[in-house]
């Protein structure tokens, strides 16, 4: 026996990969983007590194002190939770109101004002670190490895340039939309801008549609957000610097997507596909939880959520739902924060929070009823459960748009949300087999990986780490001038060469032709 335990001991030695524990400065985005980066975090922690957190004040998801890290904290005046639900409850009441022109401007005017608004916030937060001379010193001195930081926000990739540290991004969105279009080439012929609403196979007016959203997206990053970081590069970085080619110097992009969920794209060699990296085997429900999911037979159950931020939908959309979920033999699990539904059935049990990871893997459910947040998404595909959409806002109908071009899901718009379209809509991913085989089959694909996600995630982010950064990936084509990056110097010169040779000939006759034509009038004269 003490022969098998010291072999064992042994093997175990040998066998686990040896690292060295790292020092990670990590600057986050609040909500639920920092439930993504937790669980980057967790493994990070399990691997033995050393986790530095900055966080606001007024932060409602990222608490100041954890096992896993210690925090820095920023003072924020303003409560950031209370600003985006109250945005979050007048943009939902303006999605009610139809569709029209007038309301498009309206709404993109309001979220551009709130991206606006936040930016603000987080540069003046950037601001007093770099005016805070004993944090700036503590920083220096903690001698980091590199910073890890989600780009939705600038302040971290404006600090990692300060610091002189290497930059890993945990990101899909960045400052101005998504990632891949300061990245990576973007033919807007067949990849859609977010918002657009489109898919990858456009036609002439499609293609027109896509060119105005991408102007929206110029609009974003030149106007309203580009000054609001340039100012500060202009200040505290040397040389100056902005946005874009602070986020085109990047040395790793853990990219949470992939190419069973997003359409075929360019890409390039510093970008690392983690999508679904937060995903995992259910874990067995809690007794009381399982107990009704099981009491609800061959039927099954649907599992009802919209999302972290949402508290509530409107009144009577909520009472709607209700009265369709009642008068279904499946049970239902409705993760529901508003006033309680008078119309709710006794099949239908509402919680504040629900294990939607476990639920989404439990044989039972049948349906997911969701807002399209990127988490929910690939979880739906992960664990292959047909998603019933209702986008409320953000990358939402983005997310849902690409399960349903794929077959698994059907979207239903918040406007269009009554008990008709709603029954129809749940009876009809609940019965027709074709939405739960396709998003079976997106299942397979993306769990047949040589490598799980986050194991390339983790793998990626110590890649950086062990080589003080990663500048060997990254293309040079973002130091060229525009006109060198499209080649329209060397065209000129093309053009030039091809045609001066005709040009010169047609000179010469031309002089020749003159020169006879003077002659023969001279000799008439």
């Amino acid at each position: 026996m003490c022969g098998i335990a010291v072999l064992f001991s042994l093997c175990l030695t040998f066998l686990t990969p040896q690292c060295d524990g790292g020092n990670i400065l990590v600057y986050p985005v609040d909500g639920s983007h920092w439930i993504n980066m937790k669980i980057l975090l967790e493994e990070l922690h399990a691997r033995g590194h050393n986790i530095t957190v900055i966080r606001a004040s007024t932060s409602w998801y990222i608490p100041e002190k954890s096992p896993l890290y210690t925090s820095i904290t920023v003072e924020i005046s303003e409560e950031i939770e209370k600003y985006l639900d109250e945005y979050l409850k007048e943009h939902i009441r303006a999605q009610r109101e139809g569709d029209s022109l007038l309301k498009f401007f309206r709404l993109t005017k309001d979220f551009l004002d709130m991206l606006s608004h936040f930016h603000s916030i987080w540069s003046e937060a950037i601001i007093q670190i770099f005016d805070d001379h004993n944090m700036v010193k503590s920083l220096m001195d903690s001698k980091y490895d590199l910073v890890l930081t989600d780009p939705a926000l600038g302040a971290g990739v404006v600090l990692a340039k300060f610091l002189k540290l290497p930059l890993v991004l945990n990101v899909r969105w960045i400052t101005s939309g998504e990632g891949h279009f300061v990245l990576a080439p973007s033919p807007l012929s067949y990849i859609p801008v977010p918002g657009s609403g489109l898919t990858d196979k456009m036609d002439f007016i499609q293609r027109v549609k896509n060119k105005l959203f991408y102007g929206i997206i110029l609009f974003q990053e030149k106007i309203m957000l580009g000054p609001i970081y340039d100012a500060i590069c202009a200040k505290y970085i040397e040389g100056g610097c902005d946005m874009v080619s602070l986020l085109q110097e990047a040395d790793i992009w853990l990219f949470r997507s992939d190419f069973v969920f997003d359409f075929p794209r360019p890409t390039m060699p510093n970008v690392v596909y983690i999508g679904g990296f937060q995903c995992k085997p259910a874990q067995p429900l809690p007794a009381d939880l399982e107990d009704f999911v099981q009491s609800a037979g061959e039927h099954g159950v649907i599992i009802m959520t919209l999302g972290t931020l949402v508290n509530g939908l409107p009144k009577e959309v909520a009472e709607e739902i209700a009265s369709v979920f009642a008068k279904m033999p499946q049970k239902v699990i409705w993760r529901h924060k508003g006033e309680r539904p008078s119309t709710l059935g006794n099949n239908t049990l509402i919680v504040d929070w629900m294990p939607q990871k476990d639920l989404l893997g439990h044989p039972q459910v049948k349906v997911f009823v969701a807002h399209g947040g990127t988490n929910g998404v690939q979880e739906a595909i992960y664990h292959g459960v047909p998603v019933l959409g209702i986008p409320l806002f953000f990358d939402q109908y983005d997310n849902l748009l690409r399960l349903q071009e794929r077959g698994a899901a059907k979207i239903i718009q918040l406007a269009d949300v009554n008990g008709r379209t709603f029954e129809e809509g749940i009876k009809e991913v609940l019965h027709k087999d074709s939405y739960r085989q396709n998003i079976q089959r997106m299942s397979r694909l993306h769990r047949d990986q040589p490598v799980a996600p986050m194991d390339q995630a983790v793998f990626w982010v110590e890649y950086v780490m062990r080589h003080k950064g990663a500048p060997h990936l990254r293309t040079e084509s973002y130091k060229m001038p525009w006109y060198s990056y499209y080649c329209l110097d060397v065209l000129i010169l093309l053009l030039t060469l091809v045609i001066a040779p005709f040009l010169l000939i047609f000179a010469i006759f031309r002089y020749l032709c003159c020169t006879r034509t003077r002659k023969t009038k001279t000799k008439q004269n």
